[in-house]
């Protein structure tokens, strides 16, 4: 088949990307790259500068140099849909076409990057492994990452072969839905398919990503969706369930019974980039609540007539979620103010303000013990 009828058959059903994703507003947001004779593709993985990327003529090796820009977003990433050079030796990505949803963290750099994890995908499975004590609090995170994206998340519970008994494990589901209102929760495993049907299910309608930290199972469970050992895969340590970074890259692979996925390395950091909307959602109890404070700008600390507080009080939210809420957004906020010189100004003089304040009070109270 010949280069241009490559293209041509862009809006054919059978057009060779459409099991990666390609469809009729791809195919329109290409239109000026196909008119320059690039060729449509999506990356595979991405290492030191250079991409797999499928093609309608297959893999390409790629590099990255033309449009990896100075900020961070922007560098080229598994999921992304790009255009490449028809040939050549060396081959190069001209073009980035805009991403749908994109999975951002904060990384470790002193100038708060943000690192793009993942692009264009439906659906995170946040994957929690049965196989420790559950963390809440990482959960949350995660959460507050994945709505941030724009996608769907779902909390899959691996290894749950290791709760035999049917009401433990229904009260750590139970656990999991509570931290995380509006999200499926699903215990699977790996070792005897409890699950796998459901999760194939969902993860066959566009494009999944698997998020978890070391060790809890995704590579194992990117092999039983696969229905093949593709994933290198190794065991936990005993002593704290922890595993080593089998998955070293992001890979990209589309699923026998439809859909693509793609795997990621085990992250030790989740740290929260711009993602105010993201820890809302998680929190939306804490968000309706607030609504009904008697200030608008309550702070839920010692405010009279706070909602939340009272609802604190009264048992009907846990305390350990506020704390994670306040938690999370003081993160968020600090990172935001770090890019944001306004914002930075607006937080001095929040402190400022609660410093008068509670000096004044400290005062008072003096005065009152005399």
């Amino acid at each position: 088949m010949s280069f241009s009828s490559l293209l041509g058959s862009a809006s054919s059903s059978s057009h060779p990307l459409v099991p990666y994703g390609w469809d009729a507003d791809r195919e329109a947001e290409f239109a000026p790259c196909t008119a320059k004779g690039l060729l449509p593709g999506r990356v595979l993985r991405v290492d030191r500068g250079q991409c797999d990327v499928i093609t309608p003529t297959g893999v390409v090796r790629a590099d990255t140099e033309f449009v990896t820009p100075r900020d961070p977003m922007r560098v080229v990433c598994t999921g992304d849909w790009v255009a490449v050079d028809p040939d050549g030796d060396p081959r190069f990505v001209r073009s980035l076409l805009p991403r749908r949803t994109a999975i951002v963290r904060s990384t470790s750099s002193k100038r708060s990057e943000g690192q793009v994890l993942a692009t264009n995908i439906d659906h995170i499975v946040i994957c929690v492994s049965l196989a420790v004590e559950l963390d809440l609090g990482r959960i949350e995170r995660f959460l507050a990452l994945a709505w941030e994206s724009g996608a769907q998340p779902l909390v899959v519970l691996t290894k749950a072969d290791l709760v035999p008994d049917v009401t433990g494990l229904s009260y750590l589901v139970q656990d999991v839905e509570t931290t995380a209102p509006g999200v499926q929760v699903l215990p699977v495993s790996s070792t005897t398919g409890e699950g796998i049907e459901v999760l194939r299910a969902i993860v066959a309608d566009g494009t999944s990503v698997l998020l978890g930290t070391s060790g809890a199972g995704k590579s194992t469970l990117a092999n039983a969706l696969l229905g093949e050992d593709v994933m290198d895969v190794r065991a936990t340590r005993d002593v704290d369930g922890k595993g080593r970074h089998t998955t070293t890259t992001r890979n990209l692979l589309v699923l026998p019974g439809g859909g693509v996925l793609i795997d990621t390395p085990g992250l030790r950091g989740v740290g929260l980039w711009d993602a105010a909307t993201g820890v809302n959602q998680v929190f939306s109890e804490i968000e309706d609540l607030a609504q009904q404070c008697r200030f608008h700008d309550c702070a839920h600390e010692a405010e009279p007539g706070c909602a939340v507080l009272a609802a604190i009080e009264d048992g009907a939210l846990p305390e350990r979620r506020l704390e994670s809420y306040r938690k999370l957004v003081r993160e968020n906020q600090r990172i935001v103010a770090k890019t944001d010189a306004r914002l930075r100004a607006e937080i001095r003089r929040d402190w400022k303000l609660k410093g008068a304040e509670g000096r004044a009070a400290m005062q008072a109270k003096r005065g009152r013990l005399r």
